[in-house]
């Protein structure tokens, strides 16, 4: 039986591994009598010849089978053991080989076969010291040249090793797998490893060392000098390298089009433009880099932004759930992340139906809603984004279905909106009200009091409200509810649900809250008092029968 401290060597710490292997070998488990099992379940012993010690260990009995494929996986596990030594940086390598194998007398042959070279580290790139604090990029300051382990590969067979080791070769932006052997012959090549994956010819896996042996690839690791400029290192390596120690390093943005949105930190703005400029090189199709540097105007949704990096040109192209958007994004408000919740909310609409978007902006739910057969008037506030609503409606041939305003969204509701309601109440399809507007939207419910003077008979349907709003609350859920219900004047408990969106911050949640506007509300005779009736009305009443009938 291995012990189990030795199955789980990595959970030690170093010199607590070199001690137990220096006791295992010592206590001659290397080479003792090992038990084991049969198919007739029958008990028989394979026996591993101590090294003749008097001897210094030249001389050894010959193996069964068994017994080599016991040692071979032995000296998988003690490679395995010294690599992760050495990694670790504990232990030093050569020190961890030269101490096992001291201690154990081993011959030279396994000494060889555990034998792990010192350059192994835990980072593949380690930047040169003269870049942190760097504020303005230089890109040849990044260079560097490290040895990484390689395999020389008959170039008959170069394809089949390279996708047998597919998880073992080297995995960096612009540095090829396969490299000119050293030797310059035409009949090799040499295929590069991972360092982290690939310490020595041990850390194979079963399956890549049997096709190694099927390609008659020679058993034996090479070092390849390569050489890791800046356009061979990851964005945030390259951050990581410049910004103070200790300090948060991002290297996160929302894309728009041509556009990368980043909201900096107060540590990483003397560092912005050299920000910038490495997004803008890391991330292929970007050609400008913007960081927002105030918060969002709840009037007219946008925020100011100055540019990082690149081209001053803010109009971009964009494509969500299939629609292309275009738009000026320093004057509109768009947020990539909500394109799950834009198509969730117009998977709801049906064809025929109509929808009001009362905070339409440039069209991310009143343009898709068209497209699916809807009847759609769409409102925003800021007149750059009714510009742009209008253009995105032509853009994709729905300026027939969409009906737009430039009104506040109050306006909206009491105007356009209760004009056409009336006549649609008649109809079976359904309404829909979507207000994405989550810093106000909800402080907007108040304008359904009162609506329509008429009562709705029976079989009329009222509409079905979408509304967005932020909050910062434990149960985030009841909270959008009660706010809701405040607004209208009118509890909404078990008439509404509430769906998270997303997190926009910590402590802070967007949800939407939907529910059929309630008659109580939209038919009040007193738009400043909607609180339900003690008794229901008689019409209630037969309403009411007339649902359950059959």
């Amino acid at each position: 039986m291995i012990p189990s401290s030795l199955k789980s060597p990595l959970n030690l710490p170093s010199y607590q591994i070199s001690q137990l292997l220096t006791v295992v070998v010592h206590d001659n488990f290397f080479f003792s009598r090992i038990s084991y099992v049969t198919n007739e379940t029958t008990t028989q012993e394979a026996s591993f010849h101590s090294f003749d010690q008097s001897r210094g260990g030249s001389c050894r009995a010959p193996m069964t089978p068994f017994q080599h494929v016991c040692e071979s996986r032995m000296l998988r596990l003690l490679s395995r053991v010294c690599s992760s030594l050495a990694i670790e940086g504990n232990l030093k390598a050569a020190a961890a080989h030269r101490s096992i194998c001291s201690a154990a007398s081993l011959p030279v042959s396994v000494c060889s076969a555990l034998a792990v070279k010192p350059i192994m580290e835990a980072k593949l790139y380690r930047p040169p010291p003269e870049v942190r604090g760097m504020t303005s990029l230089d890109k040849e300051a990044f260079t560097q040249t490290i040895s990484v382990p390689a395999l020389r590969v008959p170039t008959g067979v170069l394809n089949k090793v390279v996708k047998s080791l597919r998880k073992a070769t080297i995995q960096r932006p612009g540095v090829p797998r396969v490299v000119q052997d050293k030797e310059e012959s035409s009949d090799f090549r040499l295929v590069l490893l991972d360092p982290h994956r690939v310490s020595s010819l041990s850390s194979f896996s079963e399956a890549e060392a049997e096709a190694l042996r099927s390609f008659s690839v020679a058993e034996e690791l090479q070092y390849y000098e390569l050489r890791l400029t800046y356009h061979n290192l990851k964005s945030d390596e390259v951050l990581e390298a410049v910004l103070p120690q200790g300090q948060d390093v991002t290297s996160g943005f929302s894309r728009v089009g041509h556009i990368a949105h980043m909201n900096l930190r107060d540590h990483q703005l003397p560092y912005k433009n050299l920000i910038g400029q490495v997004i803008m090189d890391k991330n292929p199709g970007v050609t400008c880099v913007v960081n927002k540097t105030n918060m969002i105007d709840s009037t007219y949704r946008n925020f100011k932004m100055e540019v990082l990096a690149g081209e001053e040109n803010m109009v971009a192209k964009v494509k969500e759930n299939g629609v292309t958007y275009e738009f000026d994004f320093s004057h509109v408000y768009w947020n990539p992340r909500l394109s799950t919740e834009h198509q969730r909310v117009v998977q709801l609409v049906k064809h025929g139906d109509t929808v009001f978007d009362v905070f339409a902006g440039v069209g991310p739910f009143a343009v898709p809603a068209a497209r699916s057969g809807a009847n759609v008037l769409a409102n925003d506030l800021n007149p750059e984004s009714h510009r742009w609503l209008q253009h995105n409606c032509k853009l994709n041939k729905v300026e027939n279905k969409v009906r737009t305003f430039n009104l506040d969204g109050r306006a909206f509701i009491q105007g356009p909106l209760k004009q056409e309601l009336p006549a649609l109440l008649k109809g079976k399809a359904t309404v829909h009200v979507v207000m994405n507007l989550p810093a106000l939207a909800l402080d907007f419910l108040d304008a359904f009091r009162g609506l329509l003077q008429q009562e709705a008979s029976c079989d009329e349907i009222l509409p079905t409200v979408h509304c967005y709003g932020f909050s910062k609350a434990d149960n985030p859920e009841a909270d959008v509810a009660e706010r809701a219900s405040q607004s209208l004047g009118f509890p909404l408990e078990d008439r509404c649900s509430v769906h998270f969106v997303r997190n926009v911050a910590p402590n802070k949640d967007m949800m939407c809250v939907t529910f059929t506007l309630p008659k109580e509300v939209i038919f009040s005779s007193d738009p400043e008092q909607t609180e339900p009736s003690p008794e229901p009305a008689p019409k209630r009443q037969k309403c009411a029968e007339a649902t359950e009938d059959p």
